[in-house]
C-alpha cells in the first residue's frame, strides 16, 4: 500500500504544478488510507506537504512573473487568521466522540473524513463541468475588498479544518474578482496556499509528534511532481485534463463516504 501512496504523492505534485489546484485534496486520504496515519495528524502533515510543495511551485511561478503579490496579501491576511484560529482554538476543543446514538459513535476522525469527502465531491463537480471562468464586471474597490476578505475566510476554514490548500476556491476568486489571467491566478493560488498551509502547520507543531523522516521523504516526491507538472503545463492544454482528474476525485470521495458511513 505504501508504494501506491508514494506513487499518488507524485501525482499530487504533478496536479499542483499543472493546474494549481486539486492535488492537495488527495493528500489527507493518501496519508490516512495508504500510510495509516490518524486523520487529525494527517491534516497537520498535509499542511506541511502542501505548503512546502506549493512554496516550490510559487517560487517557479515568481521567476516566470506569474504571481500577483497584492492579491496574495489581500487573500492571505484574512485566510491565515482563520487558519490559525481553527488549528489553535477550535480543533483542539472538539472531543474525540462527538455524538453517540445507540451503538453508533460519530468520532472526530470520522467527521474529518466525511467532511473531506464532501469537499472532494464539490471540488470534483467544478472540475468535471470545466466551464471557462468568466470575470465579473468591475466593482468599486471597497466592494472587491469585502468579497476578497469573505473568500479568504472560506479558504481559511477549508485549510484550517481539513489541511487542504483550497486552490479550487482560490483560482475562480482571483479570476472573477480581480480579472486575473489564468496563468497568473495559478501562480498566485500557489503563493496563497503556501502561506496558509505553512503557518497552519507551525501552529500545530507544539502539540503533535512529527515523523520528520517520513514527512521529508514524501515532500521530496511531491516536489518532484510539481517540477514535472510545471514543465507539462507549458506543453499541453490543461483544460482537457480537469474533467478526467475531476472524475478521479469524485470516485475517491464516494469511496471515503462509503467507507466511513458503512
Amino acid at each position: 500500500m505504501e508504494i501506491i501512496g508514494y506513487t499518488l504523492s507524485i501525482f499530487i505534485g504533478i496536479t499542483l504544478g499543472l493546474i494549481g489546484a486539486g492535488g492537495s485534496i488527495l493528500t489527507v486520504p493518501v496519508l490516512v488510507y495508504l500510510f495509516h496515519i490518524h486523520p487529525t495528524l494527517a491534516t497537520s502533515y498535509s499542511l506541511f506537504i502542501v505548503g512546502s510543495t506549493s512554496l516550490i511551485g510559487s517560487f517557479i511561478k515568481t521567476k516566470e512573473k506569474c504571481v500577483n503579490f497584492r492579491a496574495t496579501l489581500y487573500f492571505g491576511i484574512s485566510s491565515v487568521i482563520v487558519v490559525l484560529l481553527v488549528r489553535k482554538v477550535l480543533l483542539v476543543h472538539i472531543p474525540e466522540v462527538i455524538l453517540e446514538i445507540n451503538h453508533y459513535q460519530l468520532t472526530k476522525s470520522t467527521l474529518t473524513m466525511i467532511s473531506f469527502a464532501t469537499l472532494m465531491l464539490g471540488s470534483s463537480w467544478s472540475m468535471i463541468k470545466n466551464r471557462k471562468i468568466q470575470p465579473t464586471p468591475q466593482h468599486p474597490v471597497k466592494q472587491q475588498t469585502i468579497k476578497m476578505i469573505a473568500w479568504g475566510i472560506g479558504i481559511g476554514l477549508v485549510t484550517g479544518f481539513l489541511g487542504a490548500g483550497g486552490g479550487f476556491l482560490i483560482i475562480p476568486a482571483l479570476v472573477i474578482l480581480l480579472h486575473m489571467p489564468i496563468r497568473i491566478a495559478i501562480g498566485t493560488s500557489l503563493s496563497i496556499i503556501t502561506i496558509n498551509s505553512l503557518i497552519g502547520f507551525l501552529g500545530d507543531i507544539d502539540h503533535i509528534t512529527i515523523d520528520w523522516t517520513f514527512l521529508l521523504k514524501l515532500l521530496t516526491i511531491t516536489t518532484l511532481g510539481v517540477g514535472i507538472g510545471n514543465h507539462l503545463q507549458k506543453k499541453i492544454q490543461t483544460d482537457h485534463l480537469k474533467p478526467i482528474f475531476g472524475w478521479f476525485i469524485f470516485i475517491v470521495g464516494i469511496y471515503i463516504l462509503m467507507k466511513e458511513l458503512f
